[in-house]
């Protein structure tokens, strides 16, 4: 009757969990870019009151008598399904249609994103909502090693912005050499902004003349549910997400950009609030185990009267 107790006990957490999972992912229905989070279980180690045996001449084997001590969580995944795009007709709103994450310097630290929700800032660069440069390249043709990072010694040669202050670098790139990534900067006189579905960001400037302002880069992982949220849309690299594989879109498996829609959330509220009942008919019956118990023993201190 303890065992019983204590399995609903860990039953109860674990049902708990489920609803502080489906909770966020309703609370994140109509965040762009947002991927759902699911929790699956595992039960814990089960207590042997009786071994197997194999058969013989005479008798047949037996089985373990074996008694399960509860369960436990197993997982909490973030599921990367594609989310249906919404259109919206800004010419700064981009969404990933396929894999991919956009690249973001925050404080020195790459972070990645599927939120394409874009804008310029007071000197024209492009920035997330958070004010954060997006990461985007000279040339569509992107070195062959390296991933993006701050220099050691910042040079001249910029190519986004006034100033190499702010410049990043292939990361076996901190010398003098132009650096191959950086901010995307976007002239305050410039016209007819346009992003096509390789990342390539043009504009007309004041002269008339078409211009390239540089391509937007995304980048994959070997595995994407290794990845980790640091909060904001955002996530990090972990050591079992695998190194970021950076390219422009539409190259290498890479999806392409959609201008002009944002995807929407892939969270479904028909699934959310059926896995709603379910964790909440699974912590009622967990709830029902420990009354169950707590009268049974009730019913043993009541035999000495």
């Amino acid at each position: 009757m303890l065992r019983a107790m204590y399995s609903g006990i860990s039953g109860l957490k674990n049902f708990q969990s489920k609803l502080d999972v489906v909770g966020n992912n309703i609370a994140n229905v109509n965040t762009f870019g947002y991927k759902k989070g699911r929790v699956t279980f595992k039960d814990l180690v089960s207590q042997q009151v009786g071994s197997a045996s194999a058969g013989n001449a005479t008798t047949g084997g037996i089985n373990p008598k074996e008694v399960g001590l509860g369960g436990t969580m197993a997982t909490v995944d973030n599921v990367y399904n594609q989310g249906a795009m919404q259109n919206t007709g800004r010419a700064l709103d981009v969404g990933i249609s396929g894999e991919g994450f956009y690249a973001t310097m925050v404080n020195g630290q790459i972070q990645y994103t599927r939120a394409g929700n874009f804008y310029t800032d007071n000197q024209g660069n492009l920035v997330t909502g958070d004010g954060t440069y997006l990461i985007g390249s000279r040339t569509s043709t992107l070195p062959a090693s390296g991933t993006p990072g701050v220099a050691a010694t910042p040079v001249a040669g910029d190519f986004t912005g006034p100033g190499a202050d702010l410049a990043f670098y292939a990361a076996d790139d901190t010398t003098a050499k132009a650096p191959e990534y950086g901010r995307i900067k976007i002239p305050t006189d410039a016209r007819s902004l346009s992003i096509s579905k390789d990342g390539q960001v043009s504009f007309v400037d004041g002269a008339g003349e078409l211009q390239i302002a540089g391509y937007i880069v995304t980048s994959n992982f070997s595995n994407n549910a290794g990845l980790s949220k640091v909060g904001a849309n955002n996530f990090v690299q972990s050591q079992n997400s695998g190194a970021p594989q950076f390219g422009v879109p539409g190259s290498d498996g890479r999806g392409e950009l959609v201008s002009g829609a944002l995807e929407m959330s892939n969270v479904d509220l028909s699934e959310e609030f059926t896995e709603m009942i379910v964790a909440q008919r699974g912590f009622q019956a967990n709830t029902r185990i420990i009354t169950t118990s707590d009268e049974i023993l009730q019913e043993l201190v009541n035999l000495k009267r």
